[in-house]
């Protein structure tokens, strides 16, 4: 996501149905001010169902500086959803940034 002054990038790294934990790489990428924000705060998962989940942990650069790089995890949701939308509010002025994987519900 390239809106405002901060480019955001997600990437799934285990997101599947028999998962005990869902991690997410999160990248941070600005050239004016400091990345601040705690991702533990403005960071959501909501399922198909509209249930919003809160990450359990982050795994990654501390706040301040240009670049933010690291895992965000969250506890896996049973049973598995259809599909999951990772939202990040007001990161660059942005209100809503949205990301939306489908889950393969077949493999368990």
């Amino acid at each position: 996501d390239e809106q405002g002054p901060v480019l955001v990038k997600v990437t799934p790294l285990v997101l599947s149905a028999d998962a005990a934990a869902w991690k997410f790489q999160i990248i941070f990428d600005t050239h004016t001010g400091d990345l601040a924000d705690d991702p533990l705060q403005v960071i959501t998962l909501t399922d198909d169902q509209g249930k919003v989940y809160a990450p359990t942990a982050w795994d990654g650069a501390a706040p301040g500086g240009h670049h933010r790089e690291g895992t965000l995890i969250f506890s896996a949701i049973n049973p598995a959803p259809l599909y999951v939308e990772l939202k990040i509010k007001n990161i660059g002025g942005i209100p809503e940034r949205s990301f939306q994987w489908r889950i393969d519900t077949t493999q368990k």
